[in-house]
């Protein structure tokens, strides 16, 4: 089930990254005291009173060359268009804009939830100036400091009344997985020729996909799969699809609710910016990705024109190496029909448990081979490992002091860990905890 989500709106220089990094917990925005500076990650996940939720600041929406006005409109149509709940940030030292009105106008047709936040109210003065802001029509305004972290509580205790309490239920045994990267990689192709049917629209021009299907089939070993497709938009024409980072919106939302990410890539174009980026974000969210290249019937064929193309995609994608690589062609279904049976066993190393005994012997030899590192004249001790989760398999090894575990050493012993139970396609966290 896809967590709730709460988009941040309004004009340039009200503080929305500012806000967004708060209750996101983590500085990933970049703030600057300027308008229009915001660049960074728009995405990210928060929780509040035991709620998960994903939060977008539309404000790293770049919209290219838009007037001032169309760009702000444009932004609170995104938002519209993905949110559950609206916080509308508004500046208190500044007031009401024309910006502000044509903002709350049109959150106001949305008929969604909207949460009027007055943003850099720093001082118990300032309050009894945020009352104009009622001439926005939205309820009562929230007076907040994003710089200094006040009010926002208030804030957030109003967005999780409006998310819905109702859950899902899903079957445990269902693989979920998505098919994201770039528009006109051959995604809709792609699914088309998994299903064997013609379910969602095929064409050349970038950004045609419209309507979001997740399509349950089974395969002929009786697996049952939930495909996600990262779909544009749901109302055509609303707003611009073809912004680079709008899609990588849509494709955090699928990654979000799948087990298992598909990053497809474009043979005849090889390897983008955007595709590292995207496929940053599914390794980040641990979930398993194999590397698909589609297309593949139309690169012209040398004697290792294969290998090659694998080495590249090793080299820029260093992070995944442990995910498989699949060459595949939508238009001809050429290794489509390998696709299912790299899911299942994706998944089964997803959900792989290994006893403790088994895996404290492979830490040991792993020590055995390479001693652990020193710092200051203090060495590190691992005194056990157990496994704690899966999905992805996570470890926990017990040590003597946590900041001694260097990165370059655990990423020794994840190595290892694959080499003795292979994990392919899938990624594992090493977590250092000092023994008490």
């Amino acid at each position: 089930m896809a967590n709730p989500t709460i988009a941040i709106v309004g004009r340039p220089n009200v503080g929305k990254s500012t806000i967004f990094n708060r209750i996101a917990g983590e500085r990933i925005s970049i703030v600057e005291d300027t308008p229009g500076v915001t660049r960074d990650r728009i995405y990210a996940t928060g929780e509040w009173l035991g709620r998960e939720f994903s939060i977008i600041d539309t404000g790293g929406i770049d919209l290219g060359d838009e007037p001032f006005m169309d760009q702000i409109k444009h932004q609170a149509e995104i938002a519209i268009e993905e949110a559950d709940v609206i916080i509308f940030v508004a500046s208190g030292r500044e007031g009401v804009t024309d910006a502000d009105e044509l903002v709350a106008r049109i959150l106001y047709r949305s008929k969604k939830p909207v949460i009027l936040a007055v943003n850099k109210v720093d001082n118990p003065e300032m309050r009894n100036e945020i009352y104009e802001f009622y001439s926005l029509g939205l309820g009562d305004p929230f007076p907040v400091s994003g710089s200094h972290g006040l009010g926002l509580g208030d804030v957030l205790d109003e967005a999780v009344k409006h998310f819905s309490t109702e859950i899902e239920e899903e079957d445990e045994d269902t693989i979920k997985f998505s098919l994201i990267g770039r528009p006109n990689v051959g995604k809709s192709s792609l699914i088309n020729a998994i299903l064997g049917e013609e379910r969602v629209i095929v064409s050349e021009i970038e950004g045609t996909t419209r309507d979001a299907i997740d399509t349950h089939f089974e395969s002929e070993n009786g697996q049952q799969f939930l495909m996600i497709d990262t779909a544009g938009m749901r109302k055509r024409g609303k707003v611009y699809e073809s912004t680079e980072k709008y899609s990588v919106m849509r494709a955090m939302r699928a990654i979000e609710r799948s087990d298992i990410v598909l990053m497809v890539l474009n043979a005849e174009e090889g390897i983008r910016e955007q595709d590292k980026k995207v496929a940053g974000y599914a390794h980040e969210a641990g979930r398993g990705i194999i590397i698909v290249v589609n297309k593949w019937d139309t690169v012209e064929k040398e004697t290792n024109t294969m290998r090659d193309f694998e080495e590249e995609i090793r080299d820029e994608f260093q992070y995944l190496d442990y995910a498989p690589i699949i060459f595949v062609s939508a238009l001809t279904k050429q290794r489509l029909n390998k696709l299912p049976e790299l899911i299942e066993l994706v998944s089964m190393n997803q959900n792989l448990r290994i006893p403790s005994a088994l895996l404290n012997d492979v830490v040991m030899d792993a020590i055995a081979i390479n001693p652990t590192p020193t710092d200051k004249g203090k060495r590190l001790k691992v005194f056990y490992a157990t496994q704690v989760a899966i999905k992805p398999p996570t470890f926990v090894i017990f040590v003597n002091e946590e900041e001694l575990m260097h990165f370059s050493y655990a990423r020794f012993l994840e190595n290892q860990i694959r080499k003795a139970f292979t994990f392919e396609g899938t990624p594992i966290k090493i977590i250092p905890r000092r023994r008490k």
